[in-house]
């Protein structure tokens, strides 16, 4: 057996471990050292293990992933994030679909804190669903909105998944924060408008509500807006200004975002300790995937799996286009069984020397690969950010949710589409 069909089989095996329930680090890691054994011998397999692990704890770059997770804690358990969609829903109560339209810019504007779209699901989730439903609006639209909105935590800079695609792939990580700025607000814009074409049809889904009727109510609500975007701009302002790189960034958030609750009086020790149980909780989970993927990455490499698959794949794939509309469809299957670091970790040293071959523009899939981790983040059986709305709503069918997510895949793909077709719209803004 050929070193690249060993390297193929242990990636096969991985995918089959994990549909079958083993955790996606342990599946990657396992069958990793599995390949390495077979290809490299058994003091390499222990060499790797040893450096591997500590080569990727030790990277300066990713240590800016825990800093942007304290940030977007922080942000939610001081109230910046219910101060937001107070002032969203006052604001734009007369639309059609008003508090959902609400919930979706409100969830765009922490996803510029937060980094993550889980968190931001989850944060969000806690305010808009009760509201809405409060006001009788449609279980799948309250819910879907919610599920949907969060993806955007991937898009929109900072953001988790463009850090971890920058260091694996070792391109500018100001330069994919700036490429996620128009494709962030073109999907959010998106949302809306679908959103309010939906409820102008069919009124019933959203029943119209009377909550921002004081004039001086909307405009106490916006003065109290500030603490968020000034914390987005503030973070955002050092990269781009050159005063620090995205690593420092997430440093100078967590100060920032800690020293704006301190202002508005909202920073107490209750606040720190569970924004620091929260955050090393999720860093140490996606740290765990990424030595995996590492792990991975050494395999592809010793097999030559890749290089492999490229001449396989070859007549198939003559063009970038074609190569970006498989890895579409490969995604969007993979999203079905796998959350969004995972399926990033684990695709990553297979694709990249795929893309580079055809010279794939690095910058312009990396935010097309968030949109395909986006798709999968809402769609059946896995639907990271589904299962999350389902935990803060357990009353709620699980079917009824994924029903609700349904109009927002389609816009989803639609507007994947269009960066497809015109890369301009990510790369307008790259300098």
């Amino acid at each position: 057996m050929t070193n690249e069909i060993i390297g193929l089989l242990c990636l096969g095996g991985t995918i089959g471990l994990i549909v079958l329930g083993l955790p996606i680090a342990f599946s990657m890691g396992i069958m990793a050292v599995v390949g390495i054994l077979q290809i490299a011998g058994l003091r390499t397999a222990i060499g790797v293990m040893k450096t591997a692990p500590f080569e990727l704890a030790s990277s300066w770059e990713l240590s800016a992933i825990p800093m942007f997770i304290l940030m977007g804690t922080i942000a939610f358990h001081s109230g910046m994030t219910a101060s937001l969609f107070n002032a969203a829903r006052l604001w734009l109560y007369r639309l059609p679909g008003g508090l959902a339209v609400a919930t979706n810019f409100a969830c765009a504007g922490f996803a510029a804190a937060s980094g993550s779209s889980l968190a931001t699901t989850i944060a969000m989730g806690r305010l808009t669903i009760p509201e809405m439903r409060r006001y009788n609006y449609d279980v799948g639209l309250a819910t879907g909105v919610t599920a949907a909105a969060g993806t955007l935590g991937s898009l929109i800079p900072p953001s988790i998944l463009l850090v971890i695609y920058g260091v694996f792939a070792e391109v500018s990580i100001p330069k994919l924060f700036i490429a996620g700025i128009l494709p962030g607000i073109l999907t959010a814009a998106a949302y809306a408008g679908m959103i309010v074409i939906r409820c102008m049809v069919n009124p019933s889904l959203a029943p119209a509500s009377e909550v921002g009727g004081d004039p001086r109510a909307k405009w106490r609500a916006l003065a109290d807006v500030w603490p968020l975007p000034l914390l987005v701009v503030l973070v955002i302002g050092t990269i781009y200004a050159g005063i620090a790189t995205p690593t420092e960034a997430g440093a100078f958030g967590a100060v920032f975002a800690m020293l704006i609750a301190l202002i508005m009086g909202k920073l107490n020790w209750r606040v720190i300790y569970e924004s620091l149980r929260e955050s090393i909780l999720s860093s140490a989970a996606i740290f765990i995937v990424a030595i995996a993927a590492m792990l991975m990455t050494r395999l592809m490499s010793y097999s030559g799996a890749p290089a492999y698959l490229s001449q396989i794949l070859g007549p198939f794939m003559g063009s970038p286009l074609s190569l970006v509309l498989a890895l579409a469809v490969m995604y969007l299957l993979l999203g079905c069984v796998l959350d969004s670091s995972g399926m990033v970790f684990l695709t990553l040293p297979v694709v990249l020397p795929l893309l580079i071959q055809l010279d794939v523009d690095l910058i312009w899939f990396g935010i097309l690969l968030v949109k395909f981790v986006e798709i999968g983040m809402i769609t059946p059986p896995v639907g990271m950010n589904v299962f999350a709305v389902k935990a803060l709503t357990p009353d709620v069918p699980l079917g009824l949710i994924f029903r609700g997510v349904t109009w927002f895949v389609a816009t989803e793909i639609a507007v994947t589409g269009l960066i497809i077709a015109f890369p301009i719209i990510a790369l307008l803004l790259v300098p």
